[in-house]
């Protein structure tokens, strides 16, 4: 069974910037694409970015493009979010996510497609 435990969310006023990391445990990490969702009060969770297992990364044009990097440290079956400029509408429960994948550069775009998820971090943003 794996498990995925996000920490590093908390309060930051706007233009702050906040890193989160997600360790999983239980399975091969370098086997899996990870993912990080959100999901704010009364919409849908939504992908925020995406790492392959050979490093490839892809982000959402919707949310917070141009102000994250994902990276992966498979030595310590570790994914982060750095978050930049963070702004209020940034608010939301942040989730990390795996696939395990067969190829290196898959990058797992949508929700269905990932089998384990993290408790959930709670990112809010104050203006």
């Amino acid at each position: 069974q794996v498990t995925l435990v996000e920490s590093g969310g908390g309060l930051v006023q706007a233009g702050g910037s906040l890193r989160l990391s997600c360790v999983a445990s239980g399975g091969d990490f370098s086997s899996f694409a990870m993912g990080w969702f959100r999901q704010a009060p009364g919409k849908e969770r939504e992908v925020v970015a995406v790492i392959a297992r050979g490093g490839l990364s892809l982000y959402s044009v919707d949310s917070l493009m141009g102000r994250s990097a994902i990276s992966r440290d498979n030595a310590k079956n570790t994914v982060y979010l750095q978050m930049n400029s963070l702004k209020p509408e940034d608010t939301a429960v942040y989730y990390c996510a795996a696939k395990e994948t067969v190829t290196s550069d898959y990058t797992p775009r949508v929700r269905k497609e990932y089998r384990y998820w993290g408790q959930g971090a709670q990112v809010t943003v104050s203006s």
